[in-house]
């Protein structure tokens, strides 16, 4: 084999997952089409749940410093400022989570800080890899290129966007719908005359598309995004990307002259859709981020959902290639993560027609998987409100410890609560004792990699079962990496 895992795309999901296989020890190789990193700002939202994953991945602290709050908007009517408007509902702190508002990074600047952090593993990116063609049989799969070079690879991760290859090769249909007929212009670029404390929003006349301008944290660019008229994708000229084309939207739009537009940096279109793939898994073929659905930016749901299926899949893939777990545990990838991504297209598709607030689900803090076959509950009568398996495992600080360092890295935890008996040592687990936490229960929870809690008691008894099931010990989390 060229490599154990071969992941088709370096965009967020599939650089994510290319740092959480490098940390396990995994080998494996990130190809991308294009010569570069993709260079747009789409993407700009990181959700509290992923600033969470980003943590653990060992680039929370880089996020952070590359980004920033976001503003809050402004409101413009006839070149006058007629009043604020709250982009997100305010979000009350709490214990479970050090994070609480969304924080704005450009999408390059993610992909940046993710490349940095894979190479820094060991990891590799070969740019400018057109994939043509891929078989599969019962060892693994291999990978045909526009250079007429293959890959041979245990297993395959497409995360090669919404018009993904691999997917169209391996014929999974989409099913979906498009959200708003007119398609939108998004682009970055540098203005002059517009003060960059606010997200400046342009309603529109009567029949005219909105426009809005908002700065990009960490950078000197607005992002531009502008509704344009459906009969530009009907046999009309198509949307004028150039700076000519976009000073001429602003223009037209907003109070500023066509100069205040001094350059363009990066400019798209596209036509709002949400489609989720049929399956998220053909054989050893996985679909990731965008190739298994393709979300409207409204929600700022889509990079979050792919990041969160590569921290999903990373660790079974590094069981399973260890030889400790049973390769039925990569079954339980689709089994979790489609129901998720199902659910975030409709909330992304309600917030972009105006039915809901960006909000406290838009957070994701509240996801998880109480339905999956990992989820193994047995405790009789958890109380009310209390944290089930299938739950995001929270943070907090009890006993001098706090639960996310405790958590962070690619091993499984057995958190102890209250007066529980000592539970006996479960190899490739590292075990915590805290006393009682309202926000668990009192009981033994096992904490797997991606934080989620897999396996809930009264006491300990039981988890070593569970904990043979999923390929602990005997090396299953893979070799950890600092």
């Amino acid at each position: 084999m060229d490599t154990d895992v071969l992941v088709v795309g370096a965009g967020a999901a599939g650089l994510a997952l290319g740092v959480d296989l490098a940390r396990r020890g995994v080998r494996a190789l990130v190809v991308e089409r294009d010569g570069r990193l993709f260079p747009g700002s789409r993407g700009k939202g990181i959700q509290p749940r992923t600033m969470e994953v980003f943590d653990d991945l060992g680039v929370g602290d880089a996020v952070r410093a590359a980004g920033g709050p976001y503003p809050v908007g402004m409101i413009w009517r006839d070149g006058e400022r007629v009043g604020e408007h709250a982009m997100w509902d305010p979000a009350e702190s709490e214990e479970g989570s050090p994070y609480h508002e969304p924080w704005m990074v450009p999408q390059w600047r993610t992909q940046e800080v993710l490349f940095a952090r894979l190479v820094e593993l060991g990891g590799r990116v070969a740019f400018g890899r057109e994939l043509t063609g891929l078989a599969q049989d019962a060892e693994g799969v291999t990978a045909g290129f526009a250079d007429g070079t293959t890959v041979r690879a245990r297993y395959l991760v497409a995360a090669d966007g919404g018009r993904s290859t691999v997917r169209r090769l391996l014929g999974i249909g989409m099913t979906g719908e498009t959200v708003d007929p007119n398609p939108v212009l998004v682009a970055d670029v540098r203005i002059s005359g517009l003060d960059r404390d606010h997200w400046h929003i342009f309603p529109g006349a009567e029949g005219e598309g909105f426009l809005s301008l908002c700065p990009l944290a960490g950078t000197e660019d607005f992002q531009v995004s502008a509704q344009m008229p459906a009969a530009a994708e009907e046999g009309r000229p198509a949307i004028d990307l150039s700076l000519a084309g976009l000073r001429a939207v602003v223009a037209a739009r907003s109070h500023l002259e066509p100069a205040d537009v001094t350059e363009v940096r990066w400019a798209s279109d596209f036509r709002p859709r949400a489609a989720l793939a049929d399956r998220f898994r053909e054989g050893r073929v996985f679909l990731a981020g965008d190739a298994a659905h393709v979300h409207s930016p409204a929600g700022g749901q889509g990079l979050n959902t792919s990041v969160q299926d590569a921290y999903n899949l990373g660790w079974k893939l590094a069981a399973v290639l260890s030889g400790a777990a049973p390769e039925g545990l990569l079954g339980t990838y689709e089994e979790e993560r489609r129901p998720v991504a199902a659910a975030m297209l409709g909330l992304s598709t309600r917030i972009h027609r105006g039915e809901t607030r960006r909000g406290e689900a838009t957070r994701q803090l509240g996801l998880g998987y109480r339905a999956s076959s990992l989820a193994v509950e047995t405790r009789t009568a958890p109380p009310a409100g209390a944290l089930r398996a299938g739950d995001r495992a929270p943070d907090g600080v009890r006993g001098g410890i706090r639960l996310f360092d405790a958590y962070r890295g690619p091993h499984w935890t057995l958190l102890v609560v209250g007066e529980a008996p000592a539970p006996a040592e479960l190899p490739g687990v590292r075990t915590v004792r805290i006393p009682s936490y309202g926000a668990y229960g009192d009981g033994a929870f096992l904490i797997r990699p991606d934080g989620y809690v897999g396996w809930a008691g009264p006491t300990a008894e039981g988890a070593g079962a569970y904990a043979a099931g999923v390929g602990l010990g005997a090396g299953g989390g893979g070799a950890a990496r600092s």
